[in-house]
């Protein structure tokens, strides 16, 4: 996995300028902190992303359990946080004005662990069914599973409405599926 340039960049500076339309009076206070810690950690990595991205290899063989924790509060370039983050905000103040900040936390925190744990079932299934050792090496990083389990919370939360994805508008129940196969089309990595 290539180091990404740390710094002010243009993905951060529109990332911080969307959050400040949006105005820190009016981020609930996890939200706000997600947000934080993740700007915070772009700019200071806890180490280089080739040692916090989550792999099989990495977290079951080598038994680096460490990555579940450090893998999704780093990101790959500025676009991949401020992607991330804007989605954030988003969800994180529809959410945690309706489930409250304490259980909105905590909905953080498993959704943070049990991401990676999900992602590294898949890539051992794949290596299973597939034959190809080699997914056990991809790492990979970011905050993107939480949002898309927050996604779907949302979508439980707020039945019948209508999401607009590349434009289209889509019943928010399915504009989640069709969100990650637009994410994937446009960005593969």
């Amino acid at each position: 996995m290539e180091r990404r340039q740390r710094g002010v960049s243009a993905g951060l500076l529109l990332l911080l300028y969307q959050i400040s339309q949006v105005g820190l009076q009016n981020i609930p206070s996890v939200t706000l902190g997600v947000l934080v810690l993740n700007i915070f950690l772009f700019l200071n990595p806890v180490r280089p992303l080739a040692e916090v991205c989550l792999s099989v290899n990495e977290a079951v063989h080598r038994k680096n359990w460490q990555r579940l924790l450090l893998a999704p509060f780093h990101h790959a370039d500025d676009w991949h946080l401020y992607y991330n983050m804007i989605s954030m905000l988003w969800k994180g103040i529809m959410l945690e004005r309706k489930l409250k900040s304490i259980w909105f936390a905590y909905i953080i925190a498993v959704f943070s662990l049990l991401v990676g744990v999900v992602y590294m079932v898949l890539e051992l299934l794949l290596v299973i069914i597939l034959d190809d050792p080699s997914y056990e090496m991809n790492c990979g990083v970011g905050f993107s599973g939480v949002l898309f389990a927050l996604k779907v919370l949302n979508n439980h939360y707020n039945p019948g409405r209508v999401s607009s994805v590349l434009g289209l508008p889509i019943s928010s129940k399915y504009a989640c599926w069709v969100e990650l196969v637009a994410i994937h089309l446009i960005s593969p990595g």
